[in-house]
This record gives C-alpha cells, structure tokens and sequence, in this order.
C-alpha cells in the first residue's frame, strides 16, 4: 500500500479478505512422504497447535498469509485514523485559539 490510500481503500481491500486463519504453520518433522505440519497460535492466551494434512498446507498458507494482510491492512487503518483525529483536534484547538484571540483585541467603544 502507498502513502496516499484512504481509511475508505483500506476498508475495501480489508473487506475482499474472505478467508483468514491466524498462526505460523510449521514442519513438525520430515517423513517417507515429505514433511509433516502444524499451525500453532493463540486462543484466549494459550498457544493452540493444530496438525495440518499435508493437502491442505497450501491452502492453510494462502489463509494464514491473507491473515497477516488483514493485520498489516488494519494498524495502517488505525493509524491514519488516528493521524486525522490528532489533525482535526490541533485545527479545531487553533480556530478556537483564533477565535478567542480576535475577540480579546476588540474593544468597546465609548458611549461620549
């Protein structure tokens, strides 16, 4: 993704990951027949492995790879998010500033 993507591109491209798994799969160990898998992640704090038949290691690595996306998809949302509340709190703070500020200098003018 570049810099100039919109929160809005970033909810789209999240939104066409239909398919997610989280974890790391791992060879376990190598037999007569190739190596064998795992994927290991957290559940509610606890690491969780499961094992991984060897015809369904590609289409586990296409769901843990469209995991990470997800992830990376969503701290880049977060963070331009974050950056336009920050931007909108400085603008509003600097017109209230100003605001104050050209009322303070005006003054009343004499009843003579």
């Amino acid at each position: 993704m570049n810099h100039s993507t919109t929160p809005q591109t970033l909810l789209q491209e999240i939104a066409k990951i239909q398919q997610m798994e989280p974890g790391k799969l791992c060879v376990i160990r190598h037999g007569p027949q190739g190596p064998y898998y795992n994927l290991q992640s957290r559940e509610q704090g606890r690491t969780v492995t499961r094992y991984i038949p060897a015809d369904q290691v590609p289409v586990v690595a296409m769901h843990t790879a469209n995991y990470q996306q997800f992830q990376t998809l969503v701290a880049q949302y977060a963070q331009q998010v974050i950056a336009q509340t920050r931007a909108d709190r400085t603008d509003a703070a600097k017109k209230k500033s100003r605001r104050l500020t050209s009322t303070w200098h005006k003054r009343k003018k004499s009843s003579s």
